[in-house]
């Protein structure tokens, strides 16, 4: 281990029960071993993710938000006697490891709630919601502080909970609770004054108008969180951890609307003021610890940053909390090891929360331990498999059933929560294989019929691996696309996969193979437009063959565009989006917590931005586009690049032996890609 490391493997307490070392994998939606909607329970998915990443050296682990009552069916926790019969064998067969485990409780999400499509239509209409009520009670379920603006959509508002169903929260706190600690339990984690769910809405002055004992005053807005751990204590006594969730400032300007890094703002949730009150005010009423970060759901990309984010970016504000408690403060939040260590050896932090790299590589603490830095699988930070809620105008969170509760895949990572479909398994059979491209697809294709025992021969065109991938990587917040595609070529390596650089396969009668894998990725689209031959591809923009200069159009307002734009404007560029569509990143699978920081990027810095709007002709100064209306108007720039979406290129069709992966099957993301890979390669 690096010395610089050592730190995060020092031992600390919350309250009276000792962790081993600093790093706490803090809760991921899909990863409750109660389970409610997803289907990962202590028998199945859940179990196994647990105990895979506590064998691999963590030191404390926050399973995902476990609800007090059930959205499906509306059953309390605490009267599911039979899940907490199944805990107690697995808290025993858990603490062999090493590792604690705190159950994260929540009391609902409130306004917050992701209201999808087919919701939507239950609970914006009369009879609907009140027929589905005894399976899914959309009016308790989104009930907030207040009535209140849903963040996903504008058909379903809150209505305000009821003192009664306040109590009934507060008794199912400290009665879970009790179950946890007799089941083994080691502390729980109060869900949250945190990210803006609803006992959060209740201690911010935006979310909540009550003139009862539960608004109005800052004891009063906080009472709820208050009198939730001293129910607690009462019942569990004072020697049981409990943890809180905790968002530092709310970095909110209103409803729908976050503060960028750095941007000047009026609060309208909790700013640090208020916090280092709530801090103090919150320990004294009972709570053990303090799991931090920053957002709400208004400012999702803070609790949930997207790789624009910068690295550590809630650091600062949790190191500042601490100053006000004597209770051990942790921070999530891209949080980088190097900068997590020097916080605790200076006394600053306590613990380094993180999740997501928990999904790409289950073993990277290990990985950490032992110096083996370059093998770790890093987490890009897409939100593609394991929190891809989408939302953009005029839809509601527009996310497949199947992933909502399918949460905490990864999207570079198949085997993550879905172990039971992908697995390596040897081969019956060893078969030579041969696998034109070198891209992502291809590489890992290669790698997962070489770890089945084939032996594998990759044909790459270039002179090095990584494929679209190389350059895609280049723009600076793209680090650990970097990284992935470092560790791709360093696994094909280390792996021993036979690679044949500057080798274009034409025909595959040239190479003789049992098996082939096409991965000869996609093509770009062109618009039959006047003038078209003038605009140049983003692709040459990313390699640095295209130079641009001052103002830059941008056709199409995807996610590569955007993401183009915004590299531009990073650059000091002044780049100009044209986009067909009624808004930026209208597509499903794009996390809201990236898309709503490119949207609201774009508006705060003022890119222009037309909607709307199509292409008509390419000039040597800008184009000529259509609005909605139809009328046709200028844009003057110095250069024009176009990213409206890819064709598949495959160099054969698919056959008995012959199987295509990556883009050109479909054009997709790195999710459809890499799945798609162990899809073909398991079969071989």
């Amino acid at each position: 281990m690096k010395e610089i490391y050592k730190p995060l493997f020092t031992p600390w307490k919350i309250g009276n029960v000792e962790i081993k070392n600093r790093i706490v994998m803090t809760s991921m939606g899909g990863t409750s071993i109660f389970g409610w909607m997803e289907p990962h329970h202590l028998d199945k998915e859940a179990a196994k993710f647990l105990l895979e990443r506590a064998k691999n050296n963590v030191g404390l682990i926050l399973p995902g938000i476990a609800p007090l009552k059930n959205p499906m069916g509306g059953q309390w926790l605490y009267k599911s006697k039979g899940a907490f019969k199944k805990l107690k064998p697995f808290m025993d067969e858990y603490h062999k490891t090493g590792a604690k485990l705190f159950i994260q409780l929540t009391a609902g999400f409130g306004r917050s709630l992701a209201i999808s499509h087919v919701m939507e239509m239950l609970g914006s209409n009369k009879v609907l919601k009140v027929l589905a009520k005894p399976v899914l009670d959309i009016d308790y379920m989104t009930a907030a502080p207040s009535p209140n603006p849903n963040r996903w959509s504008d058909k379903v508002p809150s209505r305000a909970l009821t003192i009664k169903e306040i109590n009934q929260i507060i008794e199912a706190y400290a009665k879970t609770a009790k179950l946890c600690k007799d089941a083994g339990v080691d502390g729980v984690e109060v869900h949250a004054v945190h990210e803006g769910y609803v006992l959060d809405q209740f201690t911010l002055k935006y979310t909540n108008q009550r003139t009862d004992d539960y608004g109005g005053s800052f004891e009063n807005r906080y009472r709820f969180p208050v009198e939730v751990v001293k129910a607690i204590k009462k019942e569990c006594g004072d020697d049981f951890p409990v943890s809180l969730r905790y968002s530092v400032v709310s970095k909110t300007k209103g409803f729908r609307s976050g503060a960028l890094p750095g941007e000047k703002f009026t609060e309208v949730g909790r700013d640090m003021e208020e916090s280092e009150k709530a801090a103090k005010y919150l320990q004294d009423a009972g709570y053990d610890m303090l799991n931090c970060d920053n957002g709400t759901y208004d400012a999702w990309y803070w609790s949930h940053p997207p790789g624009y984010m910068p690295h550590n970016c809630n650091l600062e504000d949790v190191e500042h909390i601490k100053k006000f408690v004597t209770i051990p403060v942790v921070a999530a939040g891209r949080m980088e090891p190097d900068a997590a260590a020097e916080s605790i050896k200076e006394g600053r932090l306590d613990g380094m929360g993180v999740a997501r790299q928990f999904l790409a590589d289950a073993e990277w603490v290990t990985k950490l331990m032992e110096g083996k830095e370059d093998k770790i699988r890093p987490c890009i930070t897409c939100h593609n498999g394991c929190f891809n809620m989408a939302h953009y105008k005029g839809v509601a969170n527009d996310q497949d059933l199947h992933d909502t509760i399918h949460m905490s895949r990864c999207a570079i990572n198949a085997e993550t929560m879905q172990s039971s479909k992908y697995h390596i398994s040897k081969a019956k059979k060893v078969k030579n294989v041969a696998v034109i491209g070198g891209g992502i697809g291809g590489m890992e294709a290669a790698r997962v019929a070489h770890l089945r025992g084939h032996k594998v021969t990759i044909y790459e065109k270039s002179d090095v691996l990584g494929g679209v991938f190389v350059y895609a990587s280049n723009p600076s917040f793209k680090d650990k696309e970097k990284d992935l595609v470092h560790w791709y070529q360093k696994e094909i390596k280390d792996l021993g996969i036979e690679v044949k650089y500057n080798a274009e396969v034409k025909d595959l009668s040239s190479i003789p193979a049992d098996e082939y894998i096409i991965a000869t990725g996609s093509k770009p689209k062109r618009i039959p437009v006047k003038g078209f031959e003038k605009t140049s591809e983003v692709k040459e923009y990313l390699t640095g063959e295209k130079k641009v200069g001052e103002t830059v159009i941008v056709i199409g307002g995807g996610l590569t565009g955007c993401e183009v734009a915004y590299d531009l404007h990073l650059k000091g560029k002044k780049p100009i989006i044209v986009e067909m569509k009624n808004d930026l990143i209208a597509v499903k699978g794009v996390c809201l917590a990236n898309s709503s920081f490119l949207r609201e990027y774009f508006a705060l810095h003022n890119v222009p931005v037309y909607l709307e709007t199509k292409l008509a002709e390419v000039k040597d100064d800008g184009i000529v586009a259509i609005d909605k209306d139809g009328k046709s108007f200028e844009i003057k720039a110095d250069n024009v690049l176009v990213s409206v979406g890819y064709n598949p290129a495959p160099l054969v069709a698919e056959s008995k032996n012959v199987h295509l992966v990556g883009d050109c099957v479909s054009v997709g993301n790195l999710r459809t890609v890499i799945w798609r890979a162990w899809d073909v390669g398991m079969k071989l």
